[in-house]
């Protein structure tokens, strides 16, 4: 063999593993980017469902608490607000200002309903209040899968050597979906 025909060999065999590489990495990329995809439609299923869960919840409200009226005001407004993004197919973070307000307006809901011990006790409120607690956590857990998988994927664009690869076919960082809680970032108070 001669000194050309190694190094023809070793220029083709390198040629052949950097595009193997290219091929399996944009690969990968291609399968986070579905798998960030999919996992943000759960998110926004749980999200609509919540959506159509409080127009219900507020009826019932309103039997009870009829003075209450600014309350029952702010909540509709927030749902009208995050329905709206919802259905402009806006993205995560598009969406974090209004998901905010929308929950802040719900747990508003909920306090006028601490007020009125028979709206409390009242099986259809119960069974929505109990419906909607359900949701969030399906919420919150549909935000934590769709998180993790921001997370992966924008720590392989940041990654070396698939990096290169992300450059070439312009793979850019997603946004984290969170909605802030105030409640949950107070100190827990236990009294015995």
């Amino acid at each position: 063999m001669s000194g050309l025909t190694l190094t023809l060999l070793l220029l083709g065999g390198t040629v052949v593993l950097i595009a193997s590489f290219v091929l399996v990495s944009y690969n990968r990329f291609i399968a986070q980017r579905n798998l960030i995809a999919e996992s943000w439609k759960q998110v926004d299923v749980e999200l609509q469902r919540r959506f159509d869960l409080i127009p219900n919840l507020i009826e019932t409200v309103k039997g009870y608490a009829a003075h209450e009226r600014q309350v029952l005001e702010n909540v509709t407004a927030a749902r009208g607000a995050a329905l709206a993004r919802a259905q402009a197919g806006a993205g995560p973070a598009a969406r974090q200002d209004t998901e905010n307000a929308f929950t802040r307006a719900i747990g508003g809901l909920f306090a006028v309903a601490e007020n009125y011990p028979n709206l409390r006790a009242s099986e259809n409120f119960a069974q929505l209040q109990g419906e909607l607690a359900n949701t969030e956590d399906r919420i919150a857990a549909g935000r934590r899968f769709y998180n993790g998988n921001v997370r992966a994927f924008n720590t392989r664009v940041e990654s070396v050597p698939s990096n290169i690869v992300a450059g070439m076919f312009s793979f850019t960082q997603f946004e984290y979906f969170e909605i802030e809680d105030p409640q949950a970032r107070r100190p827990v108070r236990v009294q015995f």
